[in-house]
């Protein structure tokens, strides 16, 4: 077990990793170290680094920059068309510079995403129950209240860990996640573990179809981040007035299951405060197979729009290519 390490004792499907570089190896020492020492300063001092971190990440990355600014262009601007956000997206849609500066909000708030990885093992119940206010307590209370496993779709927005966090207390069952695999093992590993502590079983995207119906005709619930088409396999719909390809998935888990499905989001409200809600989905009854899909896809897509609505900055998704008609920049990797 030296030079490799199983992902899942028991589970046959398990495949062996090769450990890193050397490299690779003191990289993700340097990041447990950080994370260690993030778990034990005080958290406001912690979002304070981060937001540096976010302002010195925003001047260091402008092609990074430029995709963010084109796809927030668009999102403000549907928006505020529609009467949805804030003052600050009706000002966004209206003035480069409120723009550029809801822009360099999102890179604070996707540094401070990292942060909140690093502080995964200070989360625990008590993080629920005093720090998360619930804007949906009755959609929380029919997806865990039925006893019968859910599908739970995320995007990749606000405090992405904290519904994994509320899933696991819950229901006390561990939930089955699909995760992208990056090239770095040593911190494929890390992401791994610090997930694992909020109650989530990853699975890689080769396998995550069997592995989630597997985990959802167990009695599981499980989860998927449905906001990016990371196979090439989507179906464009309309979101936020313009085709972009979404992951199929999810649809298809809840056509062939019969599982209800929600969307799950949890945004930053202040330091240490956050507020949640789920979003419920209908999924047709009727039509074809790929109406039904089609269908659903399209109810994710609204129901995206409307979660980003409440905060745009915090949807570090406009960091990657969305749109087709506005991708000319190559494709970045996120964790």
């Amino acid at each position: 077990m030296s030079e490799r390490v199983a992902r899942g004792l028991g589970d046959p499907s398990a495949v062996a990793e090769p450990r890193g570089t050397r490299i690779q190896r003191v990289r993700a020492s340097l990041v447990a170290l950080l994370s260690w020492l993030a778990c034990r300063l005080p958290e406001e001092l912690v979002v304070r680094i981060a937001d540096v971190a976010g302002e010195v990440w925003y001047r260091a990355a402008p092609a990074r920059a430029a995709t963010g600014r084109r796809n927030l262009q668009r999102v403000v601007a549907y928006l505020a068309g529609g009467g949805l956000g804030g003052a600050e997206v009706k000002a966004a849609a209206a003035d480069p510079a409120a723009l550029e500066r809801l822009l360099r909000a999102s890179f604070r708030n996707a540094a401070r995403y990292y942060f909140e990885v690093a502080r995964t093992p200070t989360f625990g119940p008590s993080t629920i129950r005093d720090r998360l206010l619930i804007e949906t307590p009755e959609v929380v209370e029919r997806a865990f209240g039925a006893g019968r496993p859910v599908i739970f779709v995320a995007l990749h927005f606000g405090a992405i860990e904290l519904p994994a966090l509320l899933l696991a207390e819950r229901t006390g069952i561990q939930a089955t996640v699909p995760m992208e695999t990056i090239a770095d093992p040593e911190l494929q590993r890390y992401f791994v573990r610090s997930r694992g502590r909020v109650g989530l079983r990853i699975v890689g995207l080769r396998e995550a179809r069997r592995e989630l119906l597997a985990g959802l005709r167990r009695g599981e619930s499980v989860g998927l981040v449905g906001d990016r088409d990371l196979t090439g396999g989507g179906l464009p719909v309309s979101l936020f007035g313009a085709p972009a390809p979404l992951p199929a998935g999810p649809a298809l888990l809840a056509i062939e299951t019969g599982a209800p499905i929600y969307v799950a989001a949890v945004r930053r409200a202040g330091i240490g405060r956050y507020r949640g809600k789920l979003v419920e989905l209908a999924v047709p009854a009727d039509g074809t197979r790929r109406e039904r899909q089609t269908a659903t896809v399209a109810a994710l897509a609204a129901a995206f729009e409307s979660i980003v609505a409440d905060a745009p900055e915090q949807w570090w998704t406009i960091f990657f290519p969305i749109w087709p008609d506005l991708t000319d920049a190559p494709t970045e990797r996120a964790a």
